[in-house]
């Protein structure tokens, strides 16, 4: 694969209620069905922009990468905020699934491999289309329950994120993210359901979607049965094991391997939660997606704690009963220091 990134261009293409997102996209000439197409999915509330070098990254090693912004965020977003509705649902089931369709369409006969951030990992199991994935990568990806927080940092975090933001939030339509600096400017729908106490997300929407909508949510995740890497970083104080291995129970049907990290597995003091796509780590930890994605194996050179989990396997996570849960222990799946 050569080394030389091509140009982004500019793409749009409609959802399925109609809305119109904007992303980018890079190309290489078209006729070669075997390489793959990926898609990122950003976190919450971070612009597409963001992923761009990760994604020339990516199209310099030779895929097709894709990258868009979910409604109501930066190249997505509507002249004003305030009242503007969207939540993760719409992002998952809606735009998610519209960028599915956009690579099934364009790409034709590629594979398609998803990278998600955060959130985006979440999205992925709302969308009908996620049986078309044949491989995925995700970094600190969750569903932010409170509980999940880094312990040391917990209390802080829900005065922030969970007191704060919605009190803001229901003053302006919208939380202001961007003049605080915390993040872009973010629909109510998102605050909302970034702030739902239950563990199990379905749970908040007992009272807003009729239970038939609920379960065909749920059973969603299982369609998904591309194998899936999760990575977490032990400072990253969203996406901590119990976070990630809460969401990677959704998806019974992928066989998961969750590789644990610390920064000083690379010779860094801290990356966090949003530094992964940073380009400093081009030589080190990008090359764990680079070689997942091209493989479906981790790089000789990677260290950490790893776990396994294969397709169907169950248990409980954290005393919560998750539908076929896959928060394994070393017990019941392989686990290991890698």
């Amino acid at each position: 694969m050569g080394m030389t990134a091509s140009a982004p261009t500019p793409i749009a293409f409609a959802t399925g209620d109609g809305y119109v997102l904007n992303g980018f996209g890079w190309r290489h000439d078209p006729g070669e069905a075997a390489r793959p197409i990926v898609i990122i999915n950003a976190a919450t509330s971070v612009r597409c922009r963001y992923y761009s070098r990760f994604a020339a990254f990516l199209d310099a090693h030779g895929f097709d990468v894709l990258t868009y912004d979910y409604r109501g965020i930066g190249e997505s977003r509507p002249a004003s905020l305030r009242g503007f509705e969207a939540g993760w649902i719409d992002w998952g089931r809606l735009d998610f699934e519209a960028a599915l369709q956009y690579a099934i369409a364009h790409f034709p006969g590629q594979p398609i491999h998803v990278v998600a951030h955060s959130v985006g990992g979440f999205l992925i199991g709302l969308a009908a289309s996620s049986h078309r994935i044949a491989r995925v990568f995700t970094m600190g990806a969750q569903y932010a329950h409170w509980r999940d927080y880094a312990a040391h940092k917990r209390g802080r975090m829900f005065l922030r994120w969970h007191v704060f933001m919605p009190a803001l939030t229901a003053l302006c339509g919208y939380f202001p993210g961007n003049r605080l600096g915390w993040l872009e400017d973010t629909p109510r729908g998102v605050v909302r359901d970034w702030t739902a106490p239950q563990p199990r997300f379905e749970d908040f929407w007992r009272h807003r979607l009729p239970e038939t909508e609920r379960h065909e949510l749920v059973a969603r995740f299982a369609a998904l049965r591309g194998e899936t890497l999760a990575v977490s970083l032990s400072d990253d104080e969203f996406g901590t094991p119990s976070a990630i291995r809460r969401l990677l129970a959704y998806y019974r049907n992928s066989p998961r391997t969750h590789l644990h990290l610390r920064p000083e597995d690379i010779g860094e003091t801290q990356v966090g939660h949003f530094a992964f796509f940073h380009s400093r780590f081009e030589h080190s930890l990008w090359r764990i997606p680079l070689e997942w994605l091209r493989h479906g194996r981790l790089p000789a050179q990677a260290r950490g704690d790893l776990l396994r989990l294969k397709a169907g396997m169950a248990c409980s996570c954290d005393g919560v009963a998750l539908p076929e849960a896959a928060c394994a222990s070393p017990s019941s799946a392989q686990a290991g220091r890698y």
